[in-house]
């Protein structure tokens, strides 16, 4: 059997894969089996920030993986101690809990959240909802199937855990009638809406949002798991809306290929958890925060995000010239493309076929290139796609 009879027959299937089985890859360039090439503008999802097996990378995890795998959190150890201070020294947030995914890290916010008002109001106050918005996406499990604000997942998984209210991104008259409805403890949302479409937020309704919460003590809480890690050309992407939130959560980009998630906590709620409320076995793995440390490292130079920056200005100037182009969203590397007459999963499909890989979302092409791609890369890469576009 070749490997998609073996995933057909062994794999559940929950994912519908595109016609490709990656064997090998370097920088933004990964190949097939058959040895064809491909420019990888998607990176994982967004996973692979520094790109293909990265020599410095590989090295720090091989080296890890050498000396140290695993502890758990029963035991301290030195990877997990020094990407926190690295994260909480470059971000500006006082302590940090390493989680496994970017799910799992939104469920710790939340019950941060819900913690912090239960401390401070009790747990008689009800004060124990969160207000998302429409068209966010902030993971699979029950509780961020909750809190995602898109109708088309809160199905076949009844029931959903209960407290999550939902209102309009970039308007905030809607967000404040839900708000005044009272029993609220905090407002989670994504700077850029990646699955929802690529969608950034306006700043002036992120401060607006930001005024109100200040004043009600509610809890500001960022998901920042796709657009973090210099993925929209500054650290963090609130950086560019002028927001500082409570909480923030980060994922994907961060490990640079293996799994992890991180929770930020400022001053405010640093503290709220404490022995016993939350827990996981893998968090702080040495072997991932080993490699965190590294994309940590790179990509919070100035440097690089400048170039992150000017690479993201390339890809809009490049794409808006095509006459199969109507928009580009999004900020820095972290795109979304819609598009006049062409339905984006069949381009997706095509751009396989032309060596370039790109992704969806909704009704867009998506592109999350890895923040290291070289300019030849890049440009090579987007060529490929808008000749699919042309074709």
């Amino acid at each position: 059997m070749n490997i998609f009879e073996l995933d057909r027959q062994y794999i559940m299937g929950t994912y519908r894969r595109q016609n490709l089985c990656i064997k090998q890859g370097s920088g933004a360039v990964c190949t097939d089996e058959s040895g064809k090439e491909y420019i990888d503008l998607g990176s994982g999802i967004g996973v692979n920030s520094l790109g293909y097996c990265d020599k410095e990378w590989a090295d720090a995890v091989s080296k890890q993986a050498h000396t140290l795998q695993h502890t758990s959190n029963l035991y301290y150890s030195a990877p997990d101690a020094e990407l926190a201070q690295m994260l909480c020294e470059k971000t500006g947030y006082q302590k940090v809990l390493f989680q496994n995914s970017g799910a799992e890290a939104n469920e710790c916010a939340i019950k941060i959240a819900r913690k912090y008002s239960a401390d401070c109001y009790g747990e008689q106050a009800c004060r124990n909802r969160i207000l998302t918005l429409v068209n966010s996406f902030h993971g699979r499990t029950v509780t961020t199937l909750a809190a995602t604000g898109q109708d088309v997942f809160h199905t076949h998984f009844y029931p959903f855990t209960e407290g999550f209210s939902y209102a309009p991104a970039n308007d905030f008259d809607a967000v404040k009638a839900v708000l005044a409805q009272g029993g609220f403890c905090a407002v989670m949302f994504e700077p850029v809406q990646g699955e929802g479409g690529v969608m950034e937020l306006d700043a002036d309704f992120l401060k607006e949002v930001a005024d109100y919460c200040a004043a009600h003590d509610l809890l500001l809480i960022a998901d920042e798991v796709q657009t973090g890690m210099g993925r929209t050309g500054t650290l963090l992407a609130c950086e560019q809306l002028g927001v500082k939130p409570d909480v923030v959560t980060l994922a994907k980009g961060l490990g640079g290929g293996l799994p992890i998630g991180a929770v930020l906590a400022n001053e405010k709620t640093c503290n709220v958890l404490s022995y016993g409320d939350h827990g996981t076995t893998f968090g702080g793995n040495p072997v991932v925060c080993a490699g965190a440390k590294v994309v940590v490292s790179r990509v919070s130079d100035p440097s690089f995000l400048l170039e992150v920056q000017k690479k993201g200005v390339f890809l809009k100037r490049k794409l808006l010239a095509c006459e199969e182009v109507t928009g580009v969203s999004g900020l820095g590397m972290m795109l979304g493309i819609s598009l006049k007459t062409k339905e984006a999963a069949k381009v997706c499909a095509q751009c396989i076929e032309a060596g370039v890989i790109v992704l969806t979302a909704k009704n867009k092409i998506r592109l999350l290139p890895p923040l290291s791609i070289s300019w030849e890369e890049l440009t090579e890469g987007v060529e490929r796609l808008i000749s699919v576009l042309n074709a």
